[in-house]
């Protein structure tokens, strides 16, 4: 190990050509890395000179330091009796009192859950998990589609039993609401996504774990159950043989049961919040740079990869070649775990991935939680879009749908369009930031008492019994494409070229 350094010999190194940061106490020079950074150079510049951990830690899993950098770049420990008091940015000098801040078992709602977790939370989280593409218009309309359609209650009929078990590709789960992969849980909390699998299996419930998680996958399996369902989410990326060795490792995890491919977001959306708090992070810093912001020396065909973003640097090296014809022939020499595509917001698609099976077993309806291309239909949509002009591909493989769900009466109305699963990934979020495990815990604990209580309402004991009689959705069902069908050619397409 080197010398022990002081802050100020570390605050002269602000350059591409000369930059250090403070992590974990050590002091690093990253000077070759800058360029290489997959989230490009400006996230890094802007926190160079300086103690980075604050920032680095809660959105990179352990072992990424070791593996980006070379042993020399570890230049010796911290003199930590040299760093600068703390000055909390504007905004943030006063912490909520916490006698004023809901407890949880008094939170009745996820609107409750979201205005606990937003106060407790840091801006940098808030931003990230809130956001979402240009006007939040899609992430608007995945809640609020719910709305327009109308229960349907029975009476006279006993409602003593009820039952929210159901399976999962053949994997029971004691409820069909699973957790959609949502990303960089330890923005909100400690417990990161380990504790969204706490809480899960409490519940009985499927967690789908985000390729972009703050811990690794196995540090968020460590202690669940071994019936614990779990699901691994894939971004494929540009260098394959990344993609492929991470394969190699999920495959060797025997509670992952299934790979859910990601295919609404092979670029990130225009998420505006999350950008002008990625613009705050060491703002103040003078950086002397050939690397300014939306220069061509970053690694990234995304200028937004310069913003310093949480999304921006997620989505760096993702693949944005992915085709039916040449990806899951790939994929599956890589896997034999089923295949779930992700992100499908056309009838047309969801025929098309029910052509694949059994190696494609389940599509996710959904528009990356509002946060891709805004004014993208809401899940239910493309649920009513399958029903009317390919019914048959819920016979085929597995339909579940993602977004926009803030009340159990939401879960049961997507069921009884024919969806086999409802995700959620911002309630979950929130219950972390507002208290933990046990925060999510408490989504779990409103969402299934509000499923039991409209199944019941609805006089259905079991989830397999509710189906579209239980619900008027002509509302909803007036505003869906009403064009051609076009599964004709599409059948024509695929065998012409496979």
């Amino acid at each position: 190990m080197g010398k022990t350094y002081t802050y100020d010999e570390v605050s002269q190194h602000r350059s591409a050509d000369s930059c250090w940061v403070i992590l974990y106490g050590n002091v690093y020079d990253v000077t070759k890395f800058v360029p290489e950074h997959p989230g490009g150079a400006k996230i890094i510049l802007q926190l160079a000179g300086q103690d980075a951990t604050e920032e680095y830690d809660p959105i990179h899993p352990p072992g990424i330091l070791e593996e980006s950098l070379a042993p020399e770049c570890k230049l010796g420990p911290l003199d930590a009796s040299t760093l600068p008091a703390v000055e909390k940015p504007k905004g943030e000098e006063k912490k909520e009192d916490e006698d004023a801040i809901m407890p949880l078992d008094h939170c009745l709602n996820m609107d409750d859950i979201e205005a606990v977790a937003t106060k407790k939370m840091s801006k940098k989280a808030w931003a990230y998990y809130f956001s979402a593409a240009d006007d939040l218009r899609s992430k608007a309309l995945n809640n609020t589609v719910y709305s327009d359609i109308l229960l349907r209650p029975r009476v006279f009929v006993d409602i003593t039993k009820c039952d929210t078990s159901s399976t999962i590709l053949g994997n029971k789960v004691n409820i069909p609401l699973f957790v959609s992969p949502a990303a960089m849980a330890r923005l909100g909390h400690p417990d990161g996504e380990h504790g969204i699998a706490r809480a899960c299996s409490t519940f009985g419930a499927c967690q789908i774990i985000s390729n972009n998680a703050s811990q690794t996958p196995e540090q968020i399996l460590e202690g669940s159950p071994p019936d614990q369902v779990f699901g691994w989410q894939l971004y494929v990326q540009r260098d394959r043989k990344k993609s492929e060795e991470m394969l190699v490792r999920i495959n060797r995890l025997t509670k992952i049961k299934f790979i859910v491919l990601t295919l609404d977001a092979p670029v990130p959306g225009k998420r505006e919040h999350d950008e002008r708090e990625g613009k705050n992070v060491g703002s103040n810093l003078p950086i002397r740079s050939s690397h300014q912001e939306g220069s061509s020396s970053t690694t990234s065909p995304d200028p937004k990869a310069a913003s310093g973003s949480v999304a921006s640097a997620m989505f760096a090296g993702t693949a944005g070649d992915l085709t039916w014809k040449t990806t899951l022939p790939w994929l599956a020499k890589h896997t034999k775990l089923p295949i779930v595509l992700k992100g499908l917001q056309t009838h047309e698609d969801a025929y098309l991935a029910s052509l694949y099976a059994p190696q494609v077993q389940g599509i996710i309806l959904s528009n990356h939680g509002g946060r891709a291309a805004d004014t993208a239909p809401p899940a239910i949509h493309t649920l009513i879009e399958i029903r009317k002009y390919c019914p048959e591909v819920l016979d085929k493989i597995e339909v579940w749908v993602d977004g926009g769900i803030k009340r159990g009466t939401d879960v049961v109305k997507a069921l009884c369009l024919g969806a086999k699963a409802v995700g959620m990934g911002r309630n979950a979020l929130y219950g972390l930031g507002a208290g933990g495990i046990a925060g999510v815990e408490r989504v779990y604990e409103i969402l299934k008492a509000e499923i039991e209580t409209t199944m019941r309402l609805l006089a259905v004991e079991k989830i397999e019994d509710l189906g579209p009689q239980h619900i008027n959705a002509r509302a909803v069902e007036r505003d869906i494409y009403d064009g051609p069908a076009g599964l004709e050619k599409l059948s024509m397409w695929i065998k012409a070229k496979l």
